[in-house]
Order: structure tokens, then sequence, then C-alpha cells
């Protein structure tokens, strides 16, 4: 790793952010879907889920926050398909950089325009009625998690955004991921579902994902789910940045 890597990375994420800052309806656009879909299910849907909880928006918080996270990265595989066709990686390639320190710059932005699209979720929740009795560790590994889901799926943008033809290309790869949560425990019980469709519910990382956010704000033990969602964050994270690394090196070479 080059000795120049984090202040090239610091200051190419800086360069990243101040577009963001330019543009702030890139986080509010990000925000708003997760936040539409919260107020639909909780005052449309919601009197007639059963969840065998009092509170719903309490059950369904966790799976809008993922879904807020897969809005988020669209951006990130949008931007650097951006700076890819407007030839500034090449001019990069001329400077005495670190050649990493261009990708990790769009990585670590989406990472901090994501997690400020999840606290306006959560504080639109909190006006909601969402509350959680949770401790500062609760919160913290609740934070990590979403962290490393960040990271995973960031890394996958970086591939779409690497690989698309096309801006439309770039960004559409996420839509599976916003469907994703749908098919889980994120708005109701599994067990309510039919049995191919459960199987499958039971058996994809969101479920693990969602059921441990969901218990550690509740205060409730997390069992098993907390390694099965930390296993499927870091094998999806560990896949996804060694084929963007190298497609990274395939366009640069």
């Amino acid at each position: 790793m080059s000795k120049h890597f984090f202040g090239d990375t610091a200051v190419l994420t800086g360069r990243s952010l101040s577009h963001i800052l330019r543009s702030p309806d890139t986080i509010i656009t990000t925000a708003v879907t997760p936040i539409a879909l919260m107020l639909m299910f909780v005052y449309v849907f919601g009197g007639a889920i059963e969840t065998g909880t009092d509170n719903y928006v309490n059950y369904l918080l966790p799976g809008i926050l993922l879904i807020t996270i897969a809005s988020g990265i669209a951006y990130t595989s949008y931007r650097l398909f951006l700076d890819m066709q407007g030839g500034i990686f090449e001019r990069f390639q001329s400077m005495p950089i670190a050649r990493s320190s261009v990708l990790w710059g769009h990585v670590l932005t989406s990472l901090v325009a994501n997690l400020v699209s999840v606290v306006i979720v959560v504080l639109v929740a909190l006006l909601m009625g969402f509350r959680s009795g949770a401790g500062v560790l609760a919160w913290l590994g609740v934070a990590g998690i979403l962290i490393m889901f960040t990271l995973a799926l960031t890394w996958l943008a970086v591939i779409a955004g690497l690989s698309a033809k096309t801006v439309d290309g770039a960004s559409a790869f996420s839509y599976p991921l916003i469907f994703l949560p749908f098919i889980s425990s994120a708005f109701v019980p599994t067990d309510t579902m039919p049995g191919p469709v459960q199987w499958f519910a039971e058996n994809q990382p969101v479920t693990s994902i969602v059921n441990t956010v969901r218990d550690l704000l509740a205060q409730q033990p997390v069992g098993t789910d907390i390694w099965v969602a930390l296993a499927w964050c870091v094998g999806i994270l560990a896949v996804a940045y060694g084929f963007a690394t190298a497609a990274y090196r395939r366009k640069i070479s």
C-alpha cells in the first residue's frame, strides 16, 4: 500500500463529498422513497399486518433502513460511471497518487451519504412513534452492522459503475437489492409465507440482518442471527471487493 494512500483517499473523498454538498437533493431523494414506504406501510397497511408487536413502526424500521442503503448506493455507481466517462480516471493516472484511493474515495463518500440518509429516516420514524430502550452498545452494534452492509453493497456498486455501458445501466443494478427486503422478514414474519417463498426469505441475507437489528433495538437476545448476518456481510464484501479491484485494474491497464 502506498504511503500516500490515506492522504490521497482523504482528498478524493473530500472531492466527492463536495459534489454531494453542492447537490444535497441526492441525499434527500435517497431518503424520500424509504420514508414514503414507511408511511404507507404504517398508516395504510399496518393495521392489517399481524407481527406480534404493538408498534408496527418498530417492527418495520430495520427493513426500511436496508432499503435506504440499497437506494443510496445507486448514486455511487452513477458518480463512478460519470467519472469514468468524463476522463477523470485518466487524469488521476497521470498524477502521483495511490491508484486504489480513487475507488476508496467513492466508497467512503457512499458510506457518509448513506449514514446521513439513515439518520434522516430514523428521525422520521421517531416522529411516527418509533421507540427503543436499547443501550449504547446495542446502538453501536446496529451501526456496525449497517456500516458493514453499506460497504458490501457499495463495492457491488463499484463493479456496476466500472462495468456499465450507459448511465441507466450504472444505477439499475440496485433495483433487485431494493426489492429483496420485500421477500424477507422486513415487513411480515416469514412463517406467514408459502413454503418456497418462506425458504427463500429465511435463507437470504436481508432476513438475518433485519432480525439482528430488530432484536438489538428491542433489547432481545440476537441468537445466531448476528453471526449469520455478519457472515453474509463479510462474504459479500470480500467477493465484491475482489471483483471490483480486478475490474478497476483492467480499466486502468
